[in-house]
């Protein structure tokens, strides 16, 4: 079988090689994927390794997303605009990285969520790496303007410059959100992963609004609680996890798995 993998520090609790198992008896293909804890201190060398025992591929989480963008021979156009890599494939003796964040999200709210993005308007809050990863396919799929919002406004104002090109993109404290309509309201901060509250005006969530928050499952029910009291439609970022793997899997092997079964399963698992 092909040897598959997912990398990151923790690893244990990743629903990854559950997906992908789902997904490779769904569409026949034969492979095996597992997860690999690499030391904080040793990325490279655990990639490599595992690259030289025969591995064909490689999902990466946290905190190594950086690392694997950098150690890469080649990097797709959406990985260099995020900075950041989630995806390794390996030809020959050459690495290959992509970046499948920002389709998952787009995949989630077109498909799973019904959200026609084009013309929507977007406050995305926080600008980390996890932003990053999703500001280029939301422009793409022809959002009408992405409001960034941060803690610090001088990186959320690098970010804006950066994908100034691709669309209409601005800038602004988190603490002082302009007051607007927003279709569209993305938690990308890491404040749910965290535990801790996140303090947004009161005027932000209504009636034709969606909250979404990357986070899933119960780290995403305060910020989901807290959208749907003010009359939000609200979800976590569960589907987004399914749909970016699907799109690894899909580079991979060629074939697009089928997400709405295994979202369904993990649905019952994660309410």
């Amino acid at each position: 079988m092909d040897r598959y993998a997912v990398i990151g520090n923790p690893i244990s609790h990743s629903l990854s090689p559950y997906i992908h198992r789902r997904f490779a008896e769904g569409s026949g293909e034969g492979i095996a994927y597992e997860a690999l804890l690499a030391p904080l201190d040793g990325f490279r060398a655990c990639v490599e390794r595992f690259f030289a025992e025969g591995g064909r591929g490689a999902n990466v989480t946290l905190p190594f997303k950086v690392e694997a963008f950098e150690l890469a021979h080649h990097a797709t156009q959406r990985a260099r605009l995020a900075g950041a890599a989630n995806w390794l494939g390996r030809e020959g003796d050459r690495t290959r990285a992509d970046n499948t964040d920002g389709a998952g999200l787009v995949g989630d709210l077109e498909r799973n969520a019904g959200v026609h993005l084009h013309g929507t308007r977007v406050l995305l809050l926080g600008a980390g790496g996890a932003a990053r990863g999703v500001i280029a396919p939301l422009l793409v799929a022809g959002v009408a303007r992405v409001t960034l919002a941060n803690r610090t406004l001088a990186r959320a104002e690098d970010l804006a410059r950066h994908f100034a090109p691709l669309g209409e993109v601005r800038a602004c404290e988190l603490r002082s959100i302009p007051e607007s309509r927003y279709d569209l309201v993305v938690n990308a901060t890491s404040t749910s992963t965290h535990g801790e509250a996140l303090a947004l005006p009161g005027w932000l969530f209504g009636p034709g609004v969606l909250a979404y928050d990357m986070a899933y499952g119960e780290k995403a029910r305060g910020f989901v609680a807290s959208a749907r009291a003010g009359g939000a439609r609200a979800c976590d970022g569960l589907g987004m996890l399914v749909e970016q793997a699907a799109e690894s899997f899909e580079l991979w092997r060629g074939v697009r798995p089928l997400t709405a079964p295994v979202l369904a399963e993990l649905r019952a698992r994660f309410p």
